[in-house]
């Protein structure tokens, strides 16, 4: 297992940014494949899904063999995949090879956030680093967002930025561990999960908690240019500011830390984002736009710390980090293709109404499980026994 340290682990946090990059450019992306590649807005959706989709396969595949074969290895694996895949992809012009690059990139991306989940789950205070983690993806996609307007048109700068970071991140994990020894009393990847009602239900809800916020998110770009009549540039600068107020609520998350429980801000954040995508799509001028998408990137990271953080607390190993980020990743996935499908049929105005009163079904089964997890105690023994078992893996 990775050790349990005080100090805040910087390689996971930039392994963190580099997995999670890919969503949070998804308008960014989306819109420069329709535009770009000539693509309906249904055929980007479907590239940008299958993009997801392949990052969630990725996690489904390693939720419990990281330890086995190895953190520094798998991490590096997933960077060299996101850089070949989304370089391929940002340099390709034929739809098929772009398809391509974006799907190996997605499995690179899926990759490495396993790791960092696995990692993240086994420190001391994971809604901490994961805050961090948060903080680094939602101010480098910010960047990104104000610059890719100034760089021309073409579908490549989203990917090749993409591609860049897993580039920059890979010299830091040499700092990951090597492949680690289970403790001899006990076989750790085929251990039963722990909590597992609880963790079904969440695995079971994530999902649809990420489609709905991907839904919007996906065709945000589009609600901007087409119905709110935004240029290119005034969008991204929206985007930029949104991300920057999500910085701000990671910190308040961050300083805030377990104070409130996790219910409150899992149930009542749900809730709130909620109204943010009914305002979001249903902007027609800058204000209102700008107002929707401000208010639901300060919430959403904030709830999704909080999530991330609910996950880790069910499995000190990370198993249930992993495969609830993997099930979530599910939904992200379908949230592009969704979206636009949703927004052609009935208009973006419907398509709000319809995935905020998807959110308002699933808050109540999320917020019980955080009651639930909130009145239990991680096993610190079994934390100790497999802390133990690393330092000897790395001693040796």
């Amino acid at each position: 297992m990775f050790a349990r340290r005080s100090t805040l682990p910087w390689p996971l946090v930039a392994l963190f940014t580099a997995g999670y990059l890919a969503p949070y450019l998804l308008p960014t992306t989306v819109g420069r494949l329709d535009s770009g590649l000539s693509l309906t807005a249904t055929e980007a959706g479907a590239v940008g899904s299958a993009l997801l989709l392949s990052s969630a396969s990725a996690g489904f595949l390693l939720a419990s063999r990281v330890d086995r074969l190895g953190p520094r290895t798998l991490a590096r694996v997933g960077l060299a995949l996101a850089v070949l895949g989304y370089g391929g992809a940002a340099l390709a012009h034929a739809v098929p090879a772009v398809v391509v690059g974006a799907l190996i990139g997605g499995f690179g991306s899926g990759t490495a956030t396993a790791v960092a989940a696995t990692g993240i789950a086994a420190q001391p205070d994971p809604h901490r680093t994961t805050t961090a983690g948060l903080l680094g993806v939602s101010a480098l996609a910010g960047v990104v967002y104000l610059t890719v307007p100034h760089l021309g048109q073409g579908h490549g700068q989203p990917l090749a930025a993409i591609a860049l970071t897993a580039l920059a991140v890979w010299p830091l994990t040499g700092r990951l561990p090597l492949a680690t020894t289970p403790a001899p009393s006990r076989d750790t990847a085929t251990a039963p999960l722990p909590h597992l009602r609880a963790g079904l239900l969440l695995a079971a809800t994530a999902p649809c908690w990420s489609l709905t916020q991907n839904a919007l998110w996906g065709v945000s770009g589009r609600i901007g240019l087409t119905q709110a009549h935004l240029s290119e540039t005034t969008v991204g600068a929206v985007f930029a500011i949104a991300l920057g107020a999500g910085l701000l609520g990671v910190v308040g998350a961050g300083a805030l830390g377990p104070r409130l429980g996790r219910a409150l801000p899992i149930g009542g954040g749900t809730v709130l984002i909620a109204a943010c995508i009914t305002l979001s799509a249903s902007a027609t001028d800058l204000t209102t736009f700008a107002t929707g998408e401000i208010a639901w990137n300060t919430l959403y990271p904030i709830v999704l710390s909080y999530v991330i953080g609910l996950a880790a607390s069910l499995d000190p190993r990370g198993r249930w980090a992993v495969l609830v980020g993997s099930a979530s990743s599910l939904g992200t996935a379908a949230g592009p293709l969704t979206g636009s499908v949703l927004a052609s049929q009935a208009g973006f105005p419907v398509m709000g109404t319809v995935l905020a009163a998807g959110l308002l079904l699933i808050a109540a089964p999320m917020t019980a499980v955080a009651l639930g997890a909130g009145r239990r105690t991680l096993p610190v023994v079994e934390i100790q026994v497999e802390t133990q078992a690393y330092d000897k893996a790395t001693a040796a």
